[in-house]
């Protein structure tokens, strides 16, 4: 057991730390960049070193995209190209620590399916249900698409959800989206906190 001491996270056997799409591409300057999407590396690397030393499972998600994926604006979808296999704008951020035994799930694999959810088409629910894991905590990129994609799936699943406010950023399409989509979490029964 450890206690995180960002949040005051008592965590140990049956947690499991979800890091959504750190990646180059949406950080600021890249394809797809969040606003202050670098702000959230220190928080990152710091839970990643405490459930590193506790041995608990650590999950990196990444977009994964093939090039003329459907979400792209040439393919008709929403957004600029980004995170293509392969590409640069597709690795993790170089500042973000990555531990050897960490997990890495790739989603939007398939050139025709959108896939925000660190869940869909990943076999993510399978992995985390053999490592006996039940609570997840939540950190990344953007709060109001794949952070909150996987926090949804999570619920669904029957999984506990706790995201530390600290260590996601939001797209804001629509002003206070990152807001709203916190707000939906919290009322589906995720723990939204504050660091201290």
């Amino acid at each position: 057991m450890g206690t995180l001491e960002s949040s005051r996270v008592e965590v140990g056997p049956g947690d499991a730390l979800l890091i959504v799409d750190v990646q180059n591409d949406f950080m600021p300057g890249g394809a797809l960049g969040v606003t202050d999407g670098d702000e959230i590396v220190p928080l990152v690397n710091h839970l990643v070193r405490q459930f590193h030393a506790l041995r608990l499972p650590i999950i990196f998600s990444r977009d994964w995209h093939p090039e003329a994926h459907c979400s792209f604006v040439e393919q008709g979808g929403p957004w600029p190209p980004h995170c293509v296999q392969g590409s640069s704008g597709a690795q993790f951020c170089p500042a973000v620590h990555v531990p050897e035994d960490a997990i890495v799930v790739s989603k939007a694999t398939d050139v025709e399916e959108e896939a925000y959810s660190a869940f869909q088409g990943t076999g993510l629910d399978v992995l985390l249900d053999q490592k006996g894991v039940s609570r997840l905590l939540i950190v990344g990129l953007a709060t109001d698409y794949c952070v909150l994609a996987s926090a949804r799936d999570a619920l669904e699943r029957g999984l506990e959800i706790v995201v530390l406010e600290e260590g996601v950023r939001a797209v804001n399409v629509r002003p206070d989206d990152g807001q709203r989509a916190l707000q939906e979490l919290r009322k589906s029964g995720a723990q939204i906190l504050r660091a201290a």
